[in-house]
């Protein structure tokens, strides 16, 4: 019973001391270039946004629901796509019926994946 709180506890210590470490090295080692001019480290201290040093418009902007869509599409296509790695693992062992089965879900995510094409789920206006 001990040895199962201790490990436990090495665990929590590790998750608590390593952030604190890099933390710490992060500020010790980084800091600002002495090869940069003053101008130069306040041009790196300024926002920049997708190749636009400064940004244009509010924060507060509404973004398209196709936007939210196709993150919501790739999350749930991509956490699918994770149930396919243990079974190509032991594809041996489950045998025929194994395969039928994975074969099935494949299929049923690509009737899923034919749906929301057809739906122009994925197309952007």
């Amino acid at each position: 019973m001990t040895e199962t709180f201790y490990a436990i506890i090495v665990v929590l210590t590790l998750a608590v001391v390593a952030p604190l470490v890099m933390v710490a090295l992060s500020a010790a080692l980084g800091g600002p270039n002495p090869h940069l001019t003053h101008k130069e480290q306040q041009r790196k201290l300024e926002p920049y946004e997708s190749g636009v040093t400064t940004p244009i418009g509010s924060a507060r902007e509404r973004f398209s629901i196709k936007f939210y869509l196709v993150a919501i599409l790739f999350i749930v296509f991509d956490v699918e796509a994770v149930f396919l790695f243990p079974w190509a693992i032991n594809y041996r062992v489950l045998g025929l019926p194994g395969m039928i089965e994975m074969f099935t879900f494949i299929a049923v995510l690509f009737a899923g994946f034919i749906y929301i094409v057809k739906k122009g789920a994925l197309k952007w206006e």
